[in-house]
């Protein structure tokens, strides 16, 4: 091994350059998606096909189930990496959480409700593009009582800030 990569400075007419493929590859590790669209563009949302979006996560998903009952294990994992890196994964997960279910008009701990079309596309591009940094937050486990039988408790799990937690400072 040389050592050499698509980074690695090189020296041409007198002088160290960078090759210009290093910007195109750093940028194509960032997320997985279209290369014709800017990642931080809100797509239109309207004009989503969201049946070619779900086939597509629920082809990955399907990928992951057989390889896990393979017990091929380096494989499921490489195949969860990349569900977290997809965008059709993204884009459902959001329309999921904004669209579909009953609670999509309580704000989460972040505090944001997304009720337009462009909050969410906006959302949506947020978090793919937030999904290498994303570190999940500890929860404090809470017994509430059950709506069917109140004298029953059933657990609850909140999203704490700890006071040490560099993603809480901002970071």
């Amino acid at each position: 091994m040389t050592g050499y990569s698509f980074s690695t400075p090189v020296w041409e007419g007198g002088q160290w350059v960078t090759p210009a493929v290093a910007g195109v590859t750093a940028a194509a590790r960032i997320v997985n998606g279209p290369e014709d669209q800017p990642r931080n563009a809100p797509s239109q949302w309207d004009r989503i096909d969201w049946r070619a979006q779900e086939e597509q996560v629920r082809r990955l998903r399907q990928r992951i189930f057989t390889a896990a009952q393979e017990q091929d294990w380096p494989k499921v994992r490489n195949l969860q990496k990349l569900m977290l890196r997809s965008r059709a994964n993204t884009l459902v997960s959001v329309r999921q959480v904004t669209q579909r279910n009953t609670g999509r008009r309580t704000a989460g701990i972040d505090g944001e409700v997304a009720l337009t079309s462009g909050a969410r596309a906006r959302m949506a591009v947020r978090v793919h593009q937030s999904i290498t940094s994303w570190r999940p937050r500890p929860v404090r486990r809470v017994y509430i009582p059950k709506a069917s039988n109140r004298a029953k408790l059933r657990p609850l799990g909140i999203p704490t800030e700890p006071a040490n937690c560099p993603v809480a400072q901002g970071s």
